[in-house]
């Protein structure tokens, strides 16, 4: 069985985070996607990540090199955290809680 630190780009730190976080497997981090993972371990994980996690999952689920998504998809990752905030904001302020 792979474990997620045998995904391009994620180590044993990365792994722990995930874990932590609830998602425990490749077949999780695939249906959750990097954001929705991201954004999880970001709300459960007692040391928050960097973005180099956010794109270290993008690469890890595309085959890719962190770096190499860093500079080509950093601006467009970036624009998705930020609507996830603002929505859960909106959300929030109706009384409804948004989950990761």
């Amino acid at each position: 069985m792979q474990r997620l630190r045998d995904l391009n780009g994620l180590g044993p730190k990365s792994e722990a985070m995930l874990i932590e976080a609830g998602i425990d497997s490749i077949k999780t981090l695939r249906a959750l996607g990097a954001i929705r993972a991201f954004i999880q371990v970001k709300e459960t994980s007692l040391n928050k990540p960097s973005l180099n996690l956010l794109y270290a999952l993008v690469g890890a689920l595309e085959g890719a090199h962190w770096l190499t998504i860093a500079q080509s998809q950093k601006s467009e990752l970036i624009m998705q955290l930020e609507g996830y905030d603002e929505l859960k904001k909106i959300f929030e302020a109706e009384g409804i809680e948004l989950k990761g």
